[in-house]
């Protein structure tokens, strides 16, 4: 028993030591991504870093394709090299001021890209990373962790954007995430408050080519850089030909018929706010062809709050929680990215009542989607926050394991 109690003590030095050695090694290879991300984006910022940087972007073709054995090999000298090097002095210059074993594991780390960089560079062999393997982009963008489409975003989407090279942490710092600069941007319910407030957020701020979707044209005012279309619900599939060339579609009409329960008011809930919505997801997702298409096109849906939360209309909640039901079955696909936004009560024709400012609310929306979020949650109500990534989460698991996609069917 002494024997036991003598060595106790030791073990769980040991096993402190060992926990504090992985935590720090951890954040050595987290703080190595932010260091190369934030060169990276500082690269694309400073004039004579960009001399140096624009080797890398020279090498390739839109397909991910090498322009040339040469240009590969001169990229590797000035970007790879150059970049490789800094961060292994300031990481070593870390680890040397705090003096903790475990950030070396971050020096090691930075060593390994030298040293790679190195090789190719006087072996002069092209032997390029995951991310630049040339051919058609196969998924959508990842989230957290970089992939092969996330970063060809950052080549040949806006150069200015999409900076994460594994993960993503500075775009969603910087707001980098997702490029909404000069994008063609379709909107749904257009003439209502919300539709406004992201229009005028979307040409005034970022200079996007905006096409207004409505049934009422008359209710938009004119201006640069907005297109009016009107439509009408169950004609969802006349818009393919003007969505060919959209980038992002906005799905945001919808209707409220408040404490109404007739079969007409169900069928008109449901017709609005679910089925059109879903043919309009069909129809734009029929124009994502190309080996490119899956980088750069999205649906955003307004499913709203009314998912998780009371919304003191019935209909409104059972015809917006089915939509946003299917909406994550779709989400399986994988065919392009899919936003919610999850909006609380904001003021506008379907709520006199709301407390939210549309201005506010659409500020809010381009905020989050800009740092990559795939849930946009904008309310004042602190329980959604909290219900609804339990209700998704559950929600996409049990989608995940008891449906099949086209592709499966197929096989």
């Amino acid at each position: 028993m002494m024997i036991l109690a003598q060595t106790f003590p030791i073990d769980r030095v040991l096993v402190n030591n060992s926990l504090q050695f992985i935590v720090w090694a951890i954040l050595s290879l987290l703080l190595a991504e932010i260091i190369r991300d934030s060169y990276h984006a500082l690269c694309h910022q400073v004039t004579w870093l960009a001399k140096w940087h624009n080797k890398h972007h020279a090498a390739y073709r839109r397909d991910l394709s090498l322009v040339s054995q040469q240009a590969y090999i001169e990229s590797q000298l000035y970007h790879d090299i150059v970049e490789s090097v800094i961060l292994v002095v300031l990481l070593t210059i870390i680890a040397l001021i705090f003096q903790h074993w475990g950030l070396l594991f971050g020096v090691v780390y930075s060593l390994t890209f030298l040293y790679g960089a190195s090789l190719r560079y006087f072996q002069g062999t092209i032997d390029t990373d995951y991310n630049h393997l040339p051919g058609p982009l196969e998924t959508i963008p990842s989230v957290w962790f970089v992939n092969r489409t996330y970063h060809w975003r950052h080549h040949f989407d806006d150069v200015n954007a999409y900076y994460s090279g594994v993960f993503s942490i500075v775009d969603k710092i910087l707001g980098t995430g997702l490029s909404l600069k000069g994008k063609t941007i379709a909107v749904t319910g257009a003439s209502g408050a919300l539709g406004k407030a992201l229009t005028t957020e979307l040409i005034n701020k970022y200079n996007a080519k905006v096409i207004a979707l409505t049934t009422n044209p008359n209710k938009i005012d004119e201006q640069t850089g907005l297109k009016v279309i009107t439509w009408d619900i169950g004609n969802e599939l006349q818009l393919k030909e003007k969505l060919q060339k959209v980038d992002i579609l906005i799905i945001n009409h919808g209707i409220n018929v408040y404490g109404d329960r007739t079969s007409n008011a169900i069928n008109k809930s449901y017709q609005i706010n679910t089925f059109s919505a879903l043919k309009l997801i069909d129809t734009f997702s029929a124009t994502i062809t190309g080996p490119q298409a899956k980088a750069t096109k999205e649906i955003w849906v307004n499913t709203s709050e009314a998912e998780v939360s009371p919304a003191l209309s019935p209909l409104y909640e059972l015809s917006k929680r089915a939509l946003g039901d299917i909406v994550t079955l779709k989400r399986l696909d994988g065919n392009c990215v899919i936003r919610k936004l999850i909006l609380g009560p904001f003021k506008s024709q379907l709520n006199p009542y709301g407390v939210m400012s549309p201005q506010r609310v659409a500020q809010g929306i381009l905020f989050l989607a800009q740092r990559d979020f795939r849930n946009i949650i904008v309310t004042i109500n602190p329980l959604t926050y909290l219900l609804f990534p339990i209700k998704e989460f559950s929600t996409w698991l049990y989608y995940r394991f008891f449906s099949q996609g086209v592709s499966k069917k197929l096989e």
